[in-house]
């Protein structure tokens, strides 16, 4: 590659990356709430709670993001509710986020003995304390490895917020090479873009893993 085609578009390409991080935290600080809200409604004892929980983790994983995205933004102003393409792009990545990190919560949690959280109630406690404290800290170690992997999926899936106007990391990339007609280049270094982000969030949940792991095992000793 051209070292000095590099430098020219390398600041717009950081311009859409920031935008990108931006779409992916808030997605999964989003998605991480809703989805453990969803968790604990599919696990709750009152069908209406279950019911609810089933049939938004069914509409949301059984419809593409694409779809989802168009509802949001092209969909919504049909009905009087006008929203800018950012707000658009979180709500759907929220939501989409909060019905897979809803399965993997709900997973985790039921991989925890039954008698852990039965043997919290004998001991004077609610069941939201011995969620809270007993449960939840147990099922940990079982969500983190999915949970990474949906990490990542969601800092990729942001992409596709550019096909409604929002002008992250890939609209960047369109733009430039719509003016530069230099594809290889410029798709290639968004690629490398995608690559250092998502390795960074790898990285992360690895030296988190890591962490756990030694706490469970100061624990156990």
């Amino acid at each position: 590659m051209d070292l000095d085609f590099f430098n020219l578009i390398f600041p717009f390409l950081l311009q859409g990356a920031k935008v990108t991080i931006i779409l992916t935290l808030l997605a999964l600080t989003f998605g991480t709430v809703i989805g453990l809200i969803s968790a604990l409604m599919r696990l709750s004892r009152f069908r209406i709670l279950r019911g609810i929980s089933w049939f938004y983790t069914w509409v949301i994983r059984g419809t593409p993001l694409l779809v989802q995205l168009f509802v949001w933004y092209y969909g919504f102003p049909s009905i009087g509710i006008e929203l800018n393409a950012f707000v658009a792009g979180v709500c759907a990545l929220s939501l989409c986020e909060g019905a897979y990190i809803s399965e993997i919560f709900r997973a985790g949690i039921l991989s925890v003995d039954k008698g852990q959280k039965e043997a919290a109630l004998s001991l004077g406690m609610t069941s939201g304390q011995s969620m809270k404290r007993i449960v939840l800290p147990q099922a940990f170690k079982t969500i983190l490895p999915p949970f990474s992997n949906e990490c990542i999926t969601s800092m990729k899936d942001t992409a596709l917020v550019s096909t409604i106007t929002l002008v992250e990391l890939m609209r960047q990339a369109q733009t430039l090479d719509a003016t530069h007609f230099r594809s290889m280049e410029i798709y290639l270094s968004a690629g490398v873009m995608y690559l250092l982000m998502t390795s960074v969030i790898m990285l992360g949940i690895y030296f988190l893993e890591k962490k756990f792991q030694l706490k469970v095992q100061r624990v156990k000793r």
